[in-house]
């Protein structure tokens, strides 16, 4: 069963590569300030990916470390009322910028194979006052609009996915942040 599992997840995390096909990456804001990144983001939308199945409402918690690597605190309401979280840890995937990361989680998964079991993390859009972000993988195959308050605005959400658009991403199925279920956009 465990190696059932491994196959399933290594698949997965190939599947978030960049495939090579010529394709153009999105592109990237140029610069991050890690410790004005650190701190709660809340999660308004996602594209559906399988370790977020069953959550309702998600929330990230950056803390800037003392190695420069930022601490990831995941939590996920699911559509039972239940808390569920995940920790991890995100480093810079080339020394000295900030915008694109890897992340990788404590589990079984990260520990059988240490270096393989990390996820893009590509900042695509962040505002000037660090209070709204896109966040999505190069193969746009994930995609996270991310807010400091636990609403967004409209002109907050507009802007998000206008962006997301604009970078070639499927906005059509986006999974909305919702009190009690998951839900999708029309």
């Amino acid at each position: 069963m465990r190696l059932a599992a491994a196959v399933l997840a290594l698949g997965v995390l190939a599947g978030c590569a960049n495939s090579g096909t010529g394709v153009v990456p999105p592109k990237t804001v140029d610069r991050v300030d890690l410790a004005r990144y650190q701190g709660t983001w809340y999660e308004q939308a996602r594209l559906p990916m399988f370790f977020q199945r069953d959550c309702a409402q998600s929330e990230a918690h950056y803390s800037l470390q003392d190695d420069g690597s930022i601490g990831v605190l995941n939590r996920c309401r699911t559509l039972e009322g239940e808390w569920q979280q995940a920790e991890g840890r995100a480093v810079p995937q080339v020394e000295g910028k900030t915008d694109k990361l890897w992340v990788t989680f404590d589990n079984w998964f990260s520990n059988l194979l240490p270096g393989v079991a990390k996820g893009d993390y590509w900042v695509l859009y962040l505002d000037n006052d660090y209070r709204t972000a896109l966040v999505g993988s190069p193969n746009r195959k994930f995609l996270w609009l991310l807010t400091r308050e636990q609403k967004v605005s409209a002109a907050q959400r507009d802007k998000l996915l206008e962006v997301a658009r604009s970078q070639g991403y499927d906005t059509q199925e986006l999974i909305w942040r919702s009190p009690n279920a998951a839900i999708r956009t029309p």
